[in-house]
């Protein structure tokens, strides 16, 4: 680990070559007159085109420059993770490459996070992307996002954020689970903030996302709810939908009942008898699944040690306590 610096900036790369030599210069320019300690953490994510060689040009002209080169494409999620996870700097910044995030905002990040907070999340409100493929899917799941982690942003999937370190290490990302991170820093205590941010639209370079991913979205949201409210109690979340589905069973097969008594109607012949056994049996199935969650859950907080709590700060406390 590099000796501790006051900013680190972490950039995902992939396929950028376009982009790299006047992103890395305009980074200087906004982070030089600042008068701090900083790295610039390059993470190749396995391109194909001539970013690495570009990358290791700016270092060798850069000592602040620094590269790490992935052995194929893992996602961005990976090349972020790979980044916070090396970076020394007191507070990190991440910056896509392609140059639609605009440097100049990091300057207005580090005077908002010196308000108080632990995560400032850019807003891209004058979004340069194509409205049907990239913006209005970027404003509904937003809207989604907000409503169903309680945590309310404006643009999750902005990359320009900034986060104070000791937030950042406790968060483990996998799959495609980097829009999510300041869910992930209010689990912690995070205290979150939003600055409006410049969008410039992309000058050189492919875009890498389209309608392709809002699936993957949705599920990812999915997971980030169960893993932020239900982590440390998993049968509310199955149990509770556990007795939902026997109380449907339940009404189905009322339902049956009250058919037979009025028209005599044979109790096999109602299609609803059918489904007032499948959904009890499922209901009883996902009682057992949040059981055996629960016994998981336990297994896991024990045996690795992981508290269920965090704390922020202690006084008169001895040592020990």
């Amino acid at each position: 680990m590099s000796a501790p610096l006051d900013l680190s900036i972490v950039v995902p790369v992939y396929n950028e070559q376009e982009n790299l030599q006047p992103l890395h210069d305009e980074i200087t320019a906004a982070v030089r007159p600042l008068g701090k300690s900083y790295e610039v953490f390059y993470v190749d994510d396995g391109s194909a085109d001539k970013s690495f060689e570009i990358l290791k040009q700016i270092a060798a002209a850069d000592p602040h420059a620094r590269i790490i080169r992935f052995r194929r494409n893992f996602g961005q999620t990976a090349a972020l993770a790979c980044g916070a996870e090396n970076a020394a700097g007191d507070v990190v910044i991440f910056l896509d490459a392609d140059r639609q995030n605009d440097p100049a905002d990091i300057p207005k990040l580090l005077d908002k996070m010196n308000e108080g907070f632990d995560v400032v999340s850019g807003w891209r409100h004058n979004r340069q992307d194509a409205t049907i493929t990239r913006l209005i899917p970027s404003i509904v799941a937003n809207r989604l996002i907000s409503r169903v982690t309680g945590v309310h942003l404006h643009d999750y999937g902005c990359t320009l954020k900034a986060y104070r370190r000791d937030v950042l290490k406790n968060v483990r990302l996998y799959g495609e689970m980097h829009r999510f991170i300041p869910v992930y820093a209010r689990l912690y205590g995070a205290r979150i903030a939003e600055l409006k941010v410049n969008h410039r639209p992309r000058i050189a370079g492919v875009a890498k996302y389209g309608l392709g991913r809002t699936y993957k979205v949705l599920l990812d949201l999915f997971t980030v709810k169960l893993l932020t409210s239900y982590l440390t109690r998993p049968i509310h979340f199955f149990g509770g939908l556990g007795f939902i589905l026997c109380g449907l069973g339940i009404l189905c097969g009322i339902e049956t009942l009250i058919v037979k008594y009025l028209t005599g109607a044979y109790v096999h012949s109602n299609p609803f008898i059918l489904l007032a056994i499948f959904l009890f049996q499922l209901g009883i199935l996902f009682i057992l699944v949040g059981l055996l969650a629960e016994v998981l859950t336990r297994t896991y907080h024990e045996s690795s040690g992981k508290p269920v709590y965090f704390i922020a700060d202690k006084v008169n406390c001895p040592d020990g306590h």
